[in-house]
C-alpha cells in the first residue's frame, strides 16, 4: 500500500513540475532596435544589408534580448507592450496585441533586487 501511494505521489509531483514549465509568464517589451542580420545579393557585386528586429523584454527577475530568426515584413511591437511568453530551449513564443510571435533568445541577464 505504501509503495503504491509513494508512486502516486511521485507521479503527481512530476506532472506538476512538467506543467509548470509551460505556463505563460508575464513580461513587458522595453525597447526595440534594428540589428544587422545578413545580406541579400542583388547581382554579382551588389549586396544589401538585411535588418532584423531585436527586443528587450523585462520580467520581474530577468531581462531577455530576443531577435527575429530571419528578416520579415513584420509590424514593430511598441515599447511598454505587456506580453505573456513561454520559453522552449532558445526560442521565446509570445502574444502581443492579439498576434503570436516567435523569436530567438540571443541574451539574458538577471535583474538586481531593488532595495527601499
Amino acid at each position: 500500500m505504501n509503495k503504491s501511494l509513494l508512486a502516486l505521489a511521485v507521479l503527481v509531483l512530476a506532472a506538476t513540475v512538467a506543467s509548470a514549465g509551460e505556463k505563460p509568464q508575464p513580461a513587458t517589451i522595453i525597447s526595440e532596435t534594428s540589428v544587422d542580420c545578413g545580406t541579400k545579393k542583388q547581382g554579382k557585386k551588389e549586396s544589401t544589408a538585411l535588418l532584423c528586429q531585436q527586443y528587450t523584454i523585462h520580467t520581474t527577475t530577468t531581462e531577455y534580448l530576443v531577435r527575429q530568426q530571419k528578416p520579415a515584413n513584420q509590424a514593430i511591437i511598441p515599447a511598454n507592450t505587456p506580453i505573456e511568453f513561454t520559453l522552449d530551449k532558445d526560442k521565446m513564443k509570445f502574444k502581443a496585441n492579439g498576434k503570436s510571435y516567435q523569436f530567438l533568445v540571443v541574451g539574458s541577464s538577471a535583474l538586481g533586487a531593488t532595495t527601499k
